[in-house]
């Protein structure tokens, strides 16, 4: 069953399935726990400054991770205003006046950027959350040259979504990263909502907003930086 702005409670409180995106492997079904998704939620919610008086435009896919729970159930386990759209580059300038929140995949932001209208945007009041796959810092500037509030989000549907992350608000705060970020590596973030460790370069995680108890292997090949930030460098496997 996937989830609406409906049947959001019964899911929450019994759990549901969710498929991962296979943009790191194999698409696998994923029991998510109630435990998990209310631990996600909290997390998500603090992460975001996500509150009742935020308005949420969802437009990734409802049927992974990313479209679900990084913004969509946290907002509507708090009940602020959420709608659910498709995402159109030429339409999203309209469809998103109003809202605080969005979560866009780093390709919706590249279709934004090489939309014509972008050299005149305002993003001023919006906070965009962007992960799914690797965020370039190129996305990362333009958007907040345009006055958004960008996180650059690490996350898997076994973990999280919001997991490890930062925050940016400033240009000087996405040159200062540029500066010190490792070469032919993505960002990943330095803040932390997990425990994590690195064994043979291979990131492993756990925590209440895992589905799994214990360690677990994300077969990210990861390294981190002198600023204990930490960058992505490929799959393991």
């Amino acid at each position: 069953m996937l989830l609406n702005k409906e049947n959001w409670k019964i899911l929450l409180r019994e759990g549901f399935e969710l498929k991962s995106s296979g943009t790191t492997g194999d698409s696998k079904t994923i029991f998510q726990p109630p435990s998990k998704l209310l631990a996600a939620n909290k997390i998500a919610l603090d992460a975001q400054q996500i509150t009742k008086q935020s308005r949420i435009l969802t437009v990734c896919s409802m049927s992974h991770a990313g479209g679900l729970l990084a913004q969509t159930l946290p907002a509507l386990s708090i009940n602020a205003h959420v709608e659910i759209k498709p995402f159109n580059a030429y339409r999203f300038w309209d469809d998103i006046q109003g809202f605080t929140h969005t979560h866009l995949t780093p390709t919706h932001c590249q279709m934004l950027i090489n939309t014509k209208t972008f050299t005149d945007i305002n993003l001023k009041g919006l906070f965009i959350t962007c992960g799914s796959d690797q965020v370039s810092f190129h996305i990362i500037k333009n958007f907040v040259q345009h006055g958004a509030t960008f996180m650059c989000n690490w996350g898997m549907t076994e973990i999280g979504p919001v997991t490890i992350n930062t925050v940016f608000d400033s240009i000087e705060k996405v040159s200062a990263y540029q500066q010190t970020a490792i070469r032919s590596a993505s960002l990943m973030g330095d803040q932390y909502y997990c425990d994590y460790k690195i064994q043979n370069s291979v990131l492993y995680v756990k925590g209440p907003t895992c589905v799994y108890e214990g360690w677990f292997n994300t077969g990210d090949r990861v390294e981190l930086n002198n600023e204990n930030t930490l960058y992505y460098l490929g799959r393991a496997t």
